[in-house]
């Protein structure tokens, strides 16, 4: 018996968007928190944000806005 595929729902307007504001510092509000860092990386389903020393992988499906700080 094959496991079920993962499905996740690719936005290409936001992945744009995101792609645009490639290293610079974002306020990125999720249905969970909000964070405040430096856009390090983005793919189709998550970006990874810096803040501080750290760095927060934040899948795209659970972001509500972004803007810039």
């Amino acid at each position: 018996m094959q496991a079920p595929a993962p499905v996740f729902h690719f936005d290409p307007y936001v992945y744009q968007t995101l792609q645009s504001v490639f290293g610079r510092n974002l306020v990125v509000e999720t249905v969970k928190d909000t964070l405040r860092g430096r856009l390090m990386d983005v793919k189709p389903d998550h970006i990874a944000v810096k803040s501080g020393d750290e760095i927060f992988f934040i899948r795209i499906a659970q972001i509500v806005t972004i803007m810039p700080d």
